[in-house]
């Protein structure tokens, strides 16, 4: 089912869903946000609301673009060339408390979360019992990941001596409620605790089935609590997580002729959750292919460094690409005339921009298994898993499971989808600076103010209760 029916509801977006913590939102939609509340009665209405949810992730300023490109641009995989001026600010990790995208992103997401809260707390909905579940367990995941994602960009973490105990991010769990209206940040550990809380309820609410993996299952559940897991170092609920979906047979590795089809179809074998598109509703030239591929936009671009880690051979790799031919890329990256090494590969289709989005991949589900196997001390299965990814690529097996070199297949196996800068940050390292002439930043040292986005500033202004963070 594609975006053009799978996230129809907008509900006018009547809903005038939480556009952020800020006050300038609660008149007059305050009393119209408790008309949307009690008007959900039915499961065709709670299926819209969810529906609402969904399509938010898709767009520019979450999914369909912005969350996936920092994660590159913060990190050693990319740069901004600002041939159109975007992701210049954030390729120097030169960031404003003003600045567009520290606003849009924090907006988004709680958009997103405001209309999970809808759902969650919805009550006495006429329909089937099981059904109902379903939905409301979709809706406590989409909860659980949007505070993640929010966490691994606002908290502090990783900032100035960081840990658990520093500021995260406002967990709300109410659509606008009148007696938490401005919210208090959360610790990291309330927000990681408050995740992993949710997604439990969300398994015991949902069945078993894998059905349309446009739409969060119990395996999708359980890969995002493996992702939380992995990222906060919680190794035995890590790999209890990815277990469950490892161990499940409803998924495999692609193979290395399938990999570059698998960006292209829908519901390829190792999709375990992915975001809607379709040739009719789409983010457009404001999406993920025309910022990394060559045209009006393009801006972002794959630094040398990266393509230096593939063998030949290996798929994800490098070869020529002139997109003047009109030929389908052999390679994820491409070398252009000009020299420019682009993402071709990745989120491929230019105009009319139909790929959906991969949120979770089977493929990362099975490198989270192997670095907790080796972080549970079973470094000979930690390689079985391992070697499932290379195998698959056109390149050569490892001879030991060790950090460095499960972190080394993670950048190769997962780069242009926005996971690069977490896991330099998760695992205390400094950012590379590989390239002056084309890397903007000048590799910030782990702990520097800049591995946190900041509040944004009508946010701050806003709402009393919140803080800014350090360094803005």
């Amino acid at each position: 089912m594609k975006k053009s029916f799978k996230y129809l509801f907008t509900i006018a977006l009547g809903l005038g869903v939480l556009s952020s913590c800020s006050e300038d939102s609660l008149d007059p939609t305050l009393q119209q946000s408790k008309d949307i509340v009690i008007s959900v009665n039915t499961i065709n209405d709670l299926q819209a609301v969810i529906n609402g949810a969904y399509n938010r992730m898709s767009l520019t300023d979450y999914y369909g673009r912005d969350k996936i490109i920092l994660g590159e641009v913060f990190s050693d995989n990319t740069s901004s060339n600002a041939n159109s001026n975007r992701f210049v600010a954030e390729a120097r990790m030169d960031l404003l408390p003003t600045s567009a995208i520290a606003e849009t992103l924090w907006a988004r997401l709680y958009t997103v979360i405001g209309s999970a809260n809808i759902v969650i707390n919805a009550e006495d909905i006429t329909g089937d019992e099981a059904e109902i579940n379903q939905i409301k367990g979709q809706a406590y995941v989409i909860r659980a990941l949007a505070h993640f994602d929010l966490l691994t960009f606002y908290g502090q973490q990783n900032v100035n001596g960081g840990g658990l105990s520093s500021l995260g991010v406002p967990y709300v769990t109410a659509f606008r409620d009148e007696n938490s209206l401005f919210p208090a940040r959360n610790t990291v550990q309330e927000v990681r605790d408050m995740a992993y809380a949710d997604l439990t309820a969300a398994k015991g609410l949902m069945d078993d089935r894998v059905g349309n993996v446009e739409y969060i299952n119990t395996y999708a559940a359980s890969a995002i609590e493996a992702r939380i897991a992995n990222y906060f170092g919680d190794w035995q609920r890590s790999l209890d997580a990815a277990e469950e979906v490892v161990l499940s047979d409803n998924f495999s590795v692609i193979s290395e002729s399938a990999f570059l089809n698998s960006f292209v179809i829908d519901g390829a074998s190792n999709s375990v959750f992915e975001i809607a598109a379709s040739e009719t509703d789409n983010e457009g030239i404001n999406g993920l292919a025309n910022i990394y591929q060559q045209g009006s936009y393009g801006d972002v671009i794959a630094l040398p460094n990266l393509a230096a880690i593939y063998e030949e051979g290996d798929v994800r790799g490098v070869s020529d690409f002139n997109p003047a031919d009109d030929e389908d890329p052999t390679t994820v990256i491409g070398l252009h005339p000009n020299g420019a090494l682009r993402n071709v590969g990745k989120y491929p289709s230019y105009a009319p921009y139909k790929d959906n989005i991969s949120v979770v991949r089977y493929e990362e589900v099975v490198l989270i298994y192997a670095e907790a196997l080796l972080e549970t001390a079973s470094p000979a299965e930690a390689l079985t898993y391992l070697n499932m990814i290379p195998s698959n690529r056109g390149a050569s097996a490892y001879t030991e499971a060790t950090k460095a070199n499960i972190l080394l297949e993670r950048r190769k196996e997962l780069a242009f989808e926005g996971f690069r800068f977490h896991d330099l940050a998760r695992t205390k390292m400094d950012i590379p600076f590989v390239d002056v002439a084309l890397q903007f930043h000048e590799g910030p040292t782990y702990g520097s103010f800049n591995y946190a986005l900041p509040i944004p500033l009508a946010e701050d202004d806003a709402n009393a209760n919140l803080v800014q963070n350090f360094g803005y």
